[in-house]
């Protein structure tokens, strides 16, 4: 019996200790167990909110520098069979191919050769030719960097959205 009551205490002053340790960690200024591990609780749901908006704050930090620090270049030549597309920008960028290969299909260019890279940046280099199909426009260097300047803004535009 003794043993019994001897383990039943070192188990409340263990208990006792484990709960003014939380009662210090979370500042809590109540003393009933019940209070203690209430205050903990939202003490725990403020420190998910904090990470929560620190997360949130660091996807802004980085792609707000990477829209600053890090532009897309452009560069489009005549060629004998259309035209020699190159976009590049020193990060990845998610999400933008597909809006350069819209861009072509507006155009109504078709991809005869392309080369992509996201290893360590983003390079996209295409040779398209107009497609026979389409209208009778013949299109200049002028007209691809407009239409392939604007997926490239939409793209730009869609990622702040997401941000």
């Amino acid at each position: 019996m003794k043993n019994v009551v001897s383990r039943e205490r070192r188990m409340a002053a263990a208990t006792c200790k484990k709960m003014r340790t939380l009662r210090s960690i979370t500042n809590s200024h109540a003393y009933s167990k019940t209070s203690i591990i209430l205050d903990a609780t939202k003490y725990i749901d403020e420190l998910k909110h904090r990470v929560e908006r620190i997360n949130q704050e660091i996807a802004m930090a980085q792609n707000s520098t990477c829209q600053k620090s890090c532009p897309v270049q452009l560069r489009v030549e005549a060629q004998d069979k259309g035209f020699l597309i190159k976009v590049f920008s020193e990060r990845c960028c998610g999400g933008l191919l597909v809006f350069l290969l819209e861009a072509f299909e507006e155009l109504g260019l078709d991809i005869f050769q392309a080369r992509v890279s996201c290893s360590e940046g983003f390079l996209f280099e295409a040779v398209g030719v107009k497609d026979d199909q389409g209208s009778s426009e013949c299109l200049n260097v002028q007209d691809i960097k407009r239409g392939v300047w604007k997926a490239i803004q939409n793209w730009s535009n869609q990622v702040k959205e997401r941000t």
